[in-house]
């Protein structure tokens, strides 16, 4: 089967369907030009770039990842995804699929020396996007802990310490407390030893 050239095109909202149609025709153009005929368009109308999911990107992935697609071609970046995240995860599958990547805006190709080096100077950024927020949250969880504030989540019957403790008191046996507390009685076992 013929692999085909997928055309992508996007607008933020309804009132900008001019806009659709323009990057159609600068993209048909530039097939034109570079004498592809065997394209699909693949669009979505009113919907924010900065959603991963769209009806029309999905099927445009959908058909790339069933081998159906040659290249992927965009009026820009920004019509295709607005984070770096976004659009070095699409460039990272689409390199895996030896699939190619074309934004007519930015003049740029991942087949291309300028491509690839593009590619690999946004999959650093990414790397250390990812550096900095795991710095930041050691961090903060340093600082936090420094203060004495506890971490993690809540402990599950952090409420029914006091009462599994008074009942103990009044001589009451591990089962006892545990129907009458509602916890298991391992849990009340685990709580009257650290009591100790």
């Amino acid at each position: 089967m013929k692999k085909q050239v997928a055309l992508y095109i996007r607008t933020s909202t309804q009132l900008q369907a001019t806009g659709l149609e323009a990057q159609q025709r600068a993209l048909e153009n530039y097939c034109k030009v570079n004498q592809i005929t065997n394209f699909v368009v693949y669009s979505d109308e009113g919907i924010s770039g900065t959603k991963e999911s769209r009806p029309g990107l999905n099927k445009l992935m959908l058909a790339a990842e069933s081998g159906v697609v040659s290249s992927v071609i965009v009026y820009s970046f920004s019509r295709f995804a607005r984070s770096v995240k976004h659009l070095l995860s699409a460039l990272e599958l689409f390199d895996k699929l030896k699939v190619d990547f074309i934004s007519i805006s930015e003049n740029l190709q991942t087949t291309t020396t300028t491509g690839r080096f593009v590619f690999t100077i946004l999959a650093a950024l990414s790397a250390m996007e990812r550096e900095i927020i795991a710095d930041r949250v050691k961090n903060g969880l340093a600082n936090a802990k420094a203060k004495g504030k506890r971490l993690g989540a809540p402990k599950k019957h952090a409420d029914k310490v006091n009462l599994i403790q008074h009942l103990s008191v009044q001589k009451m046996s591990c089962r006892e407390i545990a129907k009458l507390t509602g916890v298991s009685r391992s849990t009340v076992s685990r709580q009257l030893r650290r009591c100790l």
